[in-house]
C-alpha cells in the first residue's frame, strides 16, 4: 500500500477522537493543529530544499500525520509558538538527520513531545477545565502570548486525572472517584473511546497490525491489576483508569504503530508494545511526570534494533 493511502486513511482515523477531543477542550485543540501542521509543512519543505530533493515528496503525508498526532498530544492551551517549535525539532532531530522518510530510528511527533515538556514543563502541564466556557478572545490570548507567567492561566486551567491521582495524597480510589476528578476522568474516558474506535477501523483496514497495540494494552492492564492493591491509599491505579486515561488509545493505535520506527519483525510487535506499555505504566506511577507514553515510545524505539536481531538469531536457529 502507497504511503500517501496509509496517511491518508490514518487520518480518516483519527477523525472520531479528534472532534470529540475537540468538543471537549474547545478551540485551543484545533488551533493547535493547525499551527502545528503549518510548522510541519514549512519544516519539510525547507529540509527537502536543503537535500535538494522534489517538494512533491510533501505530498506523502507523514509529516502531516507526525504534526496531527504531536498536536493531539499537547494541552490546548499551550502557547502555538511552543507547539510549532516542538514539531520543527521533531521533524529535524527526530527525521531528518537520520537521512529523512524511511530512515529515521525515533518517533519525530514523541521527539517533539520529549523537548516540549522538558523545554516548557510550565505550560505543558496547563490543560483546561473540560466543557468549561472559553471565551474566543480569552483562548487565542493565550495561545499568541510570549510571557509564560501563572496569572495567564487564572481561571483556565486545571489537572488532568493522571495528575490529580498521581499526587492525591492518600486517598483511597474509592474517595478518589466520589470527587470532581471522577467527572473530569469521565471525559477522558469518551476521548479515549472515540481514538480506539478509530484505531479499530485502521486494523479493520489492514493498514496497521494489531500485534502492538495488544501487546501495550494487555501490559497496561496486567501490571495495573497487580498493583491495583484493591484501590488503597497506595493503589496504582485499576486497569480501567490506565487503558483510558491520557493518551493510551492514541498511542496504542496511532503512535506506537509507525511502520519506521517499530520492529519489523512482525512475532515481536507484541513484545514491543508490552515493552511500550510496561514502561508507560512505571513513568505514571513511579516517574516524574503523570504521562509517560512519549518517553516509552523512544526509549522502545532505541530498543527496536535489538529487537529485530533477536527475531534474526531465533529464526537462524531455527
Amino acid at each position: 500500500m502507497k504511503t500517501l493511502t496509509m496517511m491518508q486513511w490514518t487520518l480518516l482515523a483519527l477523525m472520531p477522537g479528534t472532534a470529540v477531543y475537540t468538543f471537549i477542550f474547545g478551540l485551543g485543540v484545533l488551533v493547535n493543529i493547525i499551527g502545528v501542521c503549518a510548522a510541519a509543512i514549512v519544516t519539510e519543505a525547507l529540509f527537502l530544499k536543503l537535500r535538494e530533493e522534489p517538494l512533491t515528496h510533501l505530498m506523502d503525508g507523514t509529516s502531516l500525520v507526525a504534526a496531527w498526532l504531536m498536536a493531539l498530544c499537547l494541552p490546548p492551551l499551550l502557547p502555538i509558538w511552543q507547539a510549532a517549535t516542538g514539531i520543527c525539532l521533531g521533524l529535524i532531530f527526530g527525521k531528518h538527520v537520520y537521512g529523512g522518510l524511511g530512515r529515521n530510528i525515533f518517533n519525530p511527533a514523541m521527539v517533539g513531545f520529549a523537548i516540549l515538556i522538558v523545554s516548557f514543563p510550565l505550560t505543558m502541564s496547563k490543560w483546561p477545565e473540560p466543557r468549561a466556557q472559553q471565551h474566543v478572545s480569552e483562548v487565542l490570548r493565550v495561545k499568541f502570548q510570549v510571557n509564560n507567567s501563572e496569572e495567564v492561566y487564572d481561571g483556565l486551567t486545571a489537572a488532568t486525572p493522571l495528575d490529580e491521582y498521581k499526587f492525591r495524597s492518600g486517598i483511597t480510589n474509592k474517595e478518589f472517584f466520589s470527587t470532581e476528578a471522577e467527572r473530569n476522568w469521565r471525559y477522558w474516558y469518551i476521548i479515549n473511546v472515540a481514538f480506539l474506535v478509530g484505531g479499530i477501523f485502521l486494523i479493520y483496514r489492514g493498514i496497521t497490525s494489531w500485534h502492538a497495540p495488544l501487546g501495550f494494552l494487555i501490559s497496561l492492564i496486567i501490571l495495573a491489576g497487580v498493583f491495583y492493591d484493591n484501590g488503597s491509599s497506595h493503589s496504582l491505579g485499576s486497569p480501567l483508569f490506565h487503558l483510558f486515561s491520557g493518551a493510551t488509545m492514541l498511542a496504542a493505535f496511532f503512535i506506537i504503530t509507525d511502520p519506521v520506527t517499530s520492529p519489523a519483525s512482525k512475532e515481536l510487535l507484541a513484545v514491543y508494545g508490552a515493552l511500550i506499555g510496561s514502561i508507560t505504566f512505571l513513568i505514571r506511577t513511579v516517574g516524574a511526570y503523570p504521562e509517560g507514553v512519549a518517553f516509552a515510545v523512544l526509549l522502545s524505539n532505541a530498543c527496536a534494533p535489538l529487537i529485530d536481531h533477536l527475531a534474526a538469531i531465533r529464526k537462524d536457529s531455527k
